[in-house]
Formats: structure tokens, sequence, C-alpha cells
């Protein structure tokens, strides 16, 4: 009953083009990452507790306010953060609003309501993140979730682009597309390990002396270690990958998505050596998950592209003559 009301209600808009929809997913995608972005500054600024409590700023107020104990560059910058959430969430209701009116496959619509679903489920773990202090798991989890709403804005896109009508085409044998899940996995735990580094680093989102933020006892050469071998396991799958790909044949499409990944997870790679050896510097923790999102984006994009959706046009009547 209320899934026809919205749908009567969103008839009323006009009917977005493909090209619409398509500028629309992309502006999820860089929503997405975006936020996972500033969510960087905001740590590597000490900024985390700007706004001391959630879903307002301050007790009774919704926007910064001038505190003795809270300098107002950090409000500004966390209270900028926070507002970013509405572009995201605006992003988000309008991919629903055009595929719904476009009438597209029940496929890209779930794909579609994941976007506000997610971006709702984030801003609360956001809230626990502030009222819990920025303990570094909660810091850990909240990045986590902002990168997996990359990986599903970027399938977004690729469903998006897809007919409705056509057929789904296997564009690789299976053994592969197991091997670039498997990639997909050891990226995970690559990413996993990072936030453990991150939440044993020195940018704990805040530095009052007055409220210390719990950090996880561990020592970060070991964790660094961990993640540098995790990123190694998921070179080395791409790599092998790529090889094995080689091997069979495989669409242009393909090959040009694969390099993107090479070449973005060795460009990240660098980034982590440099910040590593240079005591890690405020600005290149903001590449680093920069450059986290573009291997998530780049990896979600190889792995859509070896199932896809393909329009199927009919014999013309002489061929379909002749076969019969």
């Amino acid at each position: 009953m209320l899934s026809r009301a919205f749908v009567r209600l969103v008839d009323f808009l006009p009917l977005p083009s493909l090209r619409v929809q398509r500028i629309i997913a992309l502006a999820v995608i860089l929503s997405q990452a975006g936020i996972s972005v500033t969510g960087a500054i905001v740590r590597v600024t000490s900024s985390g507790l700007g706004c001391p409590t959630w879903p307002q700023c301050f007790p009774g107020s919704f926007t910064p306010t001038a505190h003795a104990e809270v300098p107002a560059l950090h409000q500004a910058v966390e209270f900028s953060n926070r507002m970013l959430t509405f572009a995201v969430t605006l992003c988000a209701a309008l991919i629903v609003l055009a595929v719904v009116q476009a009438r597209r496959r029940r496929e890209v619509v779930v794909y579609a309501w994941l976007m506000p679903g997610g971006t709702v489920l984030q801003a609360v773990i956001g809230g626990i993140t502030v009222r819990s202090g920025l303990l570094w798991w909660t810091v850990s989890v909240h990045l986590l979730a902002s990168m997996l709403m990359v990986w599903l804005a970027t399938l977004l896109f690729a469903k998006v682009g897809e007919p409705d009508d056509g057929v789904d085409v296997v564009q690789v044998p299976a053994p592969l597309r197991w091997l670039t899940a498997l990639s997909a996995v050891a990226m995970t735990g690559t990413l996993i390990a990072g936030t453990l580094v991150t939440g044993a680093g020195p940018h704990a989102g805040d530095k009052s002396t007055e409220r210390p933020v719990a950090r996880l006892q561990i020592e970060i050469v070991t964790l660094v270690h961990a993640h540098a071998e995790l990123l190694v396991a998921y070179l080395a799958l791409l790599v092998g990958l790529g090889f094995g790909l080689a091997a069979v044949g495989m669409t242009r499409a393909i090959r040009v998505r694969l390099i993107v990944v090479i070449a973005t997870v060795c460009a990240q790679a660098l980034i982590g050596i440099v910040q590593y050896f240079t005591h890690v510097p405020a600005a290149l923790v903001v590449f680093h998950v920069g450059g986290a999102t573009a291997c998530i984006v780049a990896t979600a994009a190889l792995w859509a592209s070896m199932r896809t959706r393909e329009q199927v046009t009919a014999p013309a009547p002489e061929a379909a003559a002749r076969a019969a």
C-alpha cells in the first residue's frame, strides 16, 4: 500500500533519462567517498569532538557555540563534516526517486534503496562514535561502514548503466571470478588492518588532556607489518588474476579496469610507505584514505565487469527464416 502510494507520488516528477540516472549514481559514489575523506580531515585536525554530542552539536544547540574548552576551528571542521551528510542524503534520495520513476528492474531499485538506508545507519554509527568519546574501535567501524557504502554505490552505478531487458552474460570463467572475490577479501583485510593502525596511531581525533581518547594498545610496528603484508597479498592476487585473464582472454572493459586497479593499489602502497617513514603526517593520512576509496571503487568496478547484463537484439526476419 505504502509502496504504491510512493510510486504514484514519484510519478509527478519528470522522467529521468538514463544519462541523468548515471550522473546521479556517480554523484552517490563521489558523496560517499567524499565524506570518508572529510572524516579523515576531522580526525587529523583533532576535531572529532568539535561537536561533543550527537545529534546536537552542543547540548541544547544543533550548531556550534562559543565554548572555552572546544576551539572554534574544531567546531567548524566537525560541523562542516556533519553538514555534508545532507549532501550524501540528497544524492541517496535522488537515486531512489530516479530509478523508481524510471521503473527500473528490481535489482537496481534494491541497490538504490541501500543508499539512504546505509546513510542513516552511518549517521547512527557516527553518533555512537562521538558519544563514546572516539573509542578506536568505533572509529574503525565508522570508516569500514563508509567503505562498504562506496563499494555498494559503485555496483549501483554499474547496474544503472545496464539494460533492464537484457540478459546476464558471464564474461570470465567461474574460477577467475572467485579469484577476484578473493582479492576483494584481501582488500577488506587490508582495510581492517589499516583501521587498527589508525587505532594505535598518533591521530586519535582529539588531543584534549581532560578527555583522553582510548587507543588500541598494540605496538604500531606490528600492526603496520600486518597491514603491509595483507596489501602485498591483495596485489599478488590481482597480478595472478591478470595472468589468468590474459590466458583465457578478456574484454577491453575488464582489461582497463584491471590495469586501473593494479595502478591504484601500487599508488596507495607508495603513499603508505612514505607515510610510515615520514612519521604519519596529517596530509598523507587524508590522501591515504582517499586512496583507499579509490581502490574500493576500482575493485568493485572490476568485479561488476565480470558479469554484465547485455542487450540482445532480435535476428532479422530473413536470418530467422533461414535458421528455420
